[in-house]
């Protein structure tokens, strides 16, 4: 049995639109959807005494999850919906849900986090961290509602990207439209006295470079999906750059998750990071080793 998809929620209007999302994103899997909300408002209000009143996060978390779960079903009346409150900070609590979820949807920003902000501390965590791959909900009404008929994903080391590039054939197959596969390739700084015929190869090299990156990258996967479009594309700039400009015309942006260790624990490289807070369209972030 599929594990559900995992959507967090907790009454925001960045959180909705995710649950939104997540609904559509069940239905065309044929997957459940659990929504959850995670709060420690235990160490906050105390446990509940026998036979005393609920403490008032608990109650307004309660009344989230249910409200949150029936929308679910009332967008999509087909999928299995469940809904539960967890007593646990909200990374941690989905760090844990994500160990047994097909993937985690979120929201870009969470209640109560300061207006204009980018990306919300929950959603960057979660997204640095998790085993499963993470789905951040954001960008335009064009990208949340699916109309491009294209998924855009990003390749940078095939040997690196290869969970990423089946999860992005996967969804392309499911969705039935186009895949269009890119791979960056930004030129070297050259000194303003070298001949053109020399900057003309180099150019030529790191584009020749990239097309092969592409073949190694999707040539096998592509065996497996026969009905998915493909294209290809090799793009000169910052891959960062790039993406987050192409997502303009896309229903998913699919990349890798390059962990790093930094000074504060986990981090997400330039181009996911990048991605997560200023794509127009959702973003999936797909570990290597989901």
């Amino acid at each position: 049995m599929e594990h559900p998809l995992v959507v967090g929620t907790d009454g925001s209007d960045s959180a909705f639109r995710a649950l939104d999302w997540a609904a559509d994103q069940a239905a065309r899997h044929g997957l459940g959807l659990r929504v959850v909300y995670a709060s420690r408002w235990e160490r906050y209000e105390g446990a509940v005494p026998d036979g005393g009143e609920r403490p008032g996060e608990q109650v307004l978390a309660e009344s989230v999850v249910e409200s949150a779960a029936e929308l679910a079903r009332r967008r999509q009346p087909d999928i299995k919906v469940s809904g539960e409150v967890l007593a646990l900070d909200p990374v941690t609590a989905l760090l844990n849900e994500g160990l047994h979820a097909t993937a985690l949807i979120l929201g870009s920003r969470g209640r109560g986090e300061i207006a204009g902000l980018l990306l919300g501390s929950v959603s960057l965590a979660v997204s640095a961290r998790a085993r499963c791959p993470v789905i951040v909900v954001r960008g335009d009404t064009a990208g949340l509602a699916g109309t491009h008929e294209r998924i855009l994903l990003g390749v940078a080391d095939p040997a690196k990207d290869s969970t990423a590039v089946r999860f992005a054939f996967h969804e392309a197959e499911i969705r039935g439209c186009a895949l269009e596969a890119v791979c960056a390739w930004p030129l070297p700084v050259r000194d303003a006295t070298e001949a053109p015929l020399l900057a003309a190869d180099a150019r030529r090299h790191h584009e020749q470079q990239a097309s092969a990156l592409l073949d190694e990258a999707l040539d096998e996967m592509s065996g497996g999906y026969p009905a998915v479009r493909v294209r290809r594309v090799t793009v000169e700039g910052p891959a960062h750059k790039v993406l987050v400009h192409r997502t303009a015309a896309a229903d998913l942006l699919v990349t890798g998750a390059q962990h790093r260790q930094g000074h504060f624990g986990l981090q997400l490289g330039r181009v996911a990071h990048t991605a997560l807070c200023h794509a127009t369209c959702p973003v999936a972030v797909v570990p290597q080793h989901a």
